[in-house]
């Protein structure tokens, strides 16, 4: 019989550990929520209807069960001004940490988790992390990755976005956006914040398709292991890149992050990992869905567009109002640390609390004819597409220039661009975007030398 300590039980160990990862942070959840939308409870019909494409329905059954709505497996708030109270309070964090109950659940996760898996969902990172190690963590990628580093990149995001409206012209007049300049854009200027060379981005972009599913729930034990695969190869790949970027820094972001010292202190190696992992991850997938969101939004109401053309200070608003109407990211999680009260509810430690971001941005008691698109609308920022509180999105400013940019030059470029049938979203749960999405660019406008 084999010893404990033997390479046999080594690799059934390599092999049951990330079976009970996917088992109790993807399939459990589905199937607890299947079974859930069966009984009618409106949180799994809710999941359910987003894996679909069109949850908003049941967003606002919900929404008429009251501020908080005591599903099967969590509460869930649609409410702005509630959402805004979970995502800022301290007697919450981030998602569920079931390795810290006394179960023996929470033991079977303790002994499969992978303490030195990089990803977007894993510690330390800045998603999941919490003070006081995230206020110190924080404080300093937020010196770094400014509003006013961020908009030093704006010239540098038009440069390739004019040379990838070239490149489109050049496959014909009918296009896959979300492959031809969607997914492109921003994975080009994620290289150049993470200082890769050119030479590599197709690798970067390779791993930030892969790794990108890592943010969602549910995922196949196929799409599972492909995920972990791909963030392991990323995590390999950047030990090699930082050390590089040690001996050589460059003028990019993830050299000055680097660089960058608290009391005489830098961030440490897996700090630095996590930080361009979520950049890579988070950044890569919101700002490809907030793209094809907004041109399928924009050619949907051509009424908004011409605004748009008529007045072009318009775009920074109009890319908030895309935000708030159809946003990237459709939820999030927080657990109770204590017993609480929210919204006039009782809320005992541990219980799960979901708040529906995409809902929240539709509050009728924050936002006039929430269901319309209004492109001048005076309120549109004060969506919480970003989140709130201390977990505040660290690349909004960035998403935003990068949606700015895209769509008005995307459309100045070829403003009789039109969608054709075919449109495909992705099947994800959490995050909301196009897979596909065939347009005909139309005649090209004449643009001055």
């Amino acid at each position: 019989m084999a010893s404990v300590n033997s390479p046999v039980s080594d690799r059934l160990r390599a092999v049951a550990k990330p079976a009970v990862r996917w088992g109790l942070g993807h399939l459990l959840p589905h199937q607890v929520m299947r079974h859930a939308a069966r009984k009618g409870d409106l949180q799994g019909r809710m999941i359910q209807a987003s894996r679909r494409g069109d949850p908003f329905p049941i967003f606002e059954e919900v929404r008429s069960k009251g501020q908080l709505y005591r599903g099967r497996f969590a509460f869930v708030t649609t409410s702005l001004p509630t959402v805004r109270e979970v995502l800022s309070s301290n007697d919450f964090r981030t998602g569920f940490d079931p390795g810290n109950a006394v179960t023996a659940l929470g033991r079977i996760f303790q002994w499969a988790a992978d303490t030195g898996r990089l990803g977007p969902l894993e510690p330390p990172s800045l998603l999941v992390t919490e003070p006081p190690d995230h206020t110190r963590y924080r404080k300093m990628v937020s010196r770094v990755f400014s509003v006013r580093a961020v908009e030093n990149l704006r010239t540098r995001t038009e440069q390739i976005a004019a040379e990838l409206l070239d490149d489109l012209a050049r496959q014909g007049d009918v296009v896959d956006l979300v492959e031809g300049y969607c997914t492109l854009l921003p994975v080009t200027v994620i290289s150049e914040i993470l200082g890769v060379p050119a030479s590599e981005r197709a690798r970067i972009l390779a791993f930030g398709e892969a790794a990108a599913p890592s943010l969602d729930l549910g995922l196949s034990w196929r799409e599972f292991r492909q995920v972990e695969a791909a963030l392991l190869q990323f995590d390999s790949w950047l030990g090699s890149h930082l050390a590089h970027l040690r001996d050589h820094p460059g003028d990019d972001l993830l050299s000055q992050l680097v660089a960058e010292r608290e009391d005489g202190v830098g961030l440490d190696e897996r700090e630095l990992k996590a930080t361009a992992g979520l950049v890579l991850a988070a950044g890569f997938e919101t700002t490809v869905n907030l793209l094809g969101n907004g041109v399928a939004l924009l050619r949907e109401h051509p009424d908004q567009l011409d605004k748009l053309t008529g007045d072009p200070s318009l775009w920074p608003n109009a890319v908030d109002e895309i935000l708030r109407l159809d946003p990237p990211v459709l939820l999030t999680g927080r657990s109770a640390l204590r017993d609480t009260e929210i919204a006039g509810v009782h809320v005992p430690a541990g219980a799960l609390v979901t708040t529906v971001l995409a809902a929240a941005n539709r509050d009728p008691s924050v936002f006039t004819d929430p269901t319309s698109f209004d492109v001048a609308r005076e309120n549109a920022k004060d969506h919480v597409s970003f989140s709130a509180g201390r977990h505040f999105c660290l690349g909004a400013a960035l998403a935003r220039m990068e949606g700015e940019v895209g769509l008005r030059m995307l459309f100045e470029r070829y403003p009789e661009l039109r969608t054709l049938p075919g449109a495909r979203r992705r099947e994800t749960r959490i995050l909301r975007g196009f897979a596909t999405l065939p347009v005909r660019l139309g005649q090209r406008a004449e643009i001055a030398v």
